[in-house]
């Protein structure tokens, strides 16, 4: 960012990822999303009231997750009413656009300290529950659209991707495999200490209620043993003969993310110590047909204006939604594939929808500490076709 008012990320924290009636499906999602704003709040030891704006993300805002989410939860952690809050809406990018927000926020002046956070949990909220025809309130494209564009699904735009890039079944479920086995390494080598909290939630009886007693969400629940031998046995989703399958794509989650970012005299004053700098974000806007692509373009944009070439950037996180975005996005750009979300990606860990992007942040953050790296780069694809990049610098 060309502002000289250097933006640093003080702590990033995230709940264990939940599978779909898993164990974080008992919790309102203001619940398990104020378990991450009361976290951060708790492991930094800030004063809540220096906190002057709070971006969140949600991508489905409706029913439990309407009514500006990030501020009920905010206000249900009991934290300070006078900090304001703000729920967006990027599709999958939900909030690493909101961290990108909050740091614009920092970097302009408007504000000293924000947080940026997301949420979804999909078990209770399912994606596009906000546009079901159930609803009755009519549906998200108009008639003038198809003008425009040709309407398709996300599963399609990740067939069409495939086709373009020429990435065959085999090539998805080899990146499937290899995300299980990289998910499984990271937790059992402790990779991921430090970078989540344990959540409390209730626990359901037979009969479907709530009861007094809990269980501790410890671990994410996404990963299974698998092999090609299995991920080649599974039915493709989109199409016949498509390349992409249960096994190969992305997983429905619940879970919460977020981070705390200020300038770096604001964290010099507090007695902070900033654990990276954000150099550059941005979001692009791509084809809405193959509607995937957004990563690429962030990309290359992001090392357009920073100076930096792809071999500099010693971390990537790049959202799994499906194998073939991120296999056609390390094709056109030309990134190292094993410095690609190596703890694993959504296809083994999850992706809870608003609440990945800040997920996201957090392990590129985490793997830079591990590793002694210097830059990492962050990108995700969007529904609509828009792409998120945010690329940081350990400090």
């Amino acid at each position: 960012m060309s502002n000289s008012r250097s933006v640093v990320i003080v702590d990033a924290l995230r709940t264990p990822i939940g599978r779909r009636g898993g164990g974080l499906s008992t919790l309102h999602p203001a619940e398990v999303l104020s378990n991450v704003q009361q976290g951060l709040v708790d492991r930094t030891g800030i004063d809540p009231s220096a906190i002057e704006q709070v971006v969140g993300g949600c991508v489905s805002q409706v029913g439990e997750q309407s009514f500006n989410v990030t501020r009920t939860a905010w206000l249900a952690a009991g934290l300070p009413l006078e900090t304001a809050a703000t729920t967006v809406d990027t599709q999958c990018g939900s909030s690493q656009q909101a961290t990108n927000l909050a740091t614009s926020l920092v970097a302009s002046g408007t504000v000293d300290v924000a947080m940026a956070c997301g949420v979804e949990v999909m078990s209770r909220i399912p994606i596009g529950s906000n546009s079901a025809k159930q609803l009755g309130l009519g549906v998200p494209i108009p008639r003038t659209y198809f003008d425009q564009y040709e309407m398709t699904s996300q599963f399609e735009g990740a067939e069409r991707i495939a086709d373009k890039w020429g990435i065959s079944r085999d090539d998805t479920d080899r990146f499937g495999l290899a995300s299980q086995e990289r998910a499984a390494r990271a937790w059992a080598e402790g990779r991921f200490d430090g970078q989540y909290i344990e959540i409390e939630a209730p626990d359901r009886g037979d009969d479907g209620e709530l009861l007094e007693t809990t269980h501790t969400v410890a671990r994410d629940e996404g990963l299974r043993e698998t092999s090609l031998e299995k991920l080649s046995t599974l039915k493709p989703v989109a199409r016949e003969d498509g390349v992409h399958t249960a096994g190969n794509s992305s997983q429905i989650s619940d879970g919460a993310a977020g981070l705390l970012v200020m300038t770096e005299a604001k964290a010099d004053e507090l007695g902070l110590t900033p654990r990276a700098r954000v150099v550059d974000a941005c979001l692009v806007g791509v084809d809405p047909v193959l509607m995937l692509t957004g990563p690429i373009d962030a990309t290359q944009k992001l090392l357009d204006r920073t100076g930096l070439s792809i071999d500099d950037i010693d971390i990537f996180e790049i959202n799994e939604a499906f194998a073939s975005v991120v296999l056609a996005w390390a094709k056109e750009v030309g990134a190292d594939l094993e410095k690609t979300n190596p703890n694993g990606g959504a296809i083994a860990l999850g992706h809870p929808l608003g609440g990945t992007g800040a997920f996201l942040m957090t392990k590129a953050l985490n793997e830079l500490e591990r590793t002694g790296g210097r830059y990492g780069l962050v990108s995700m694809c969007c529904g609509g076709g828009l792409g998120t990049g945010t690329i940081i610098e350990r400090l």
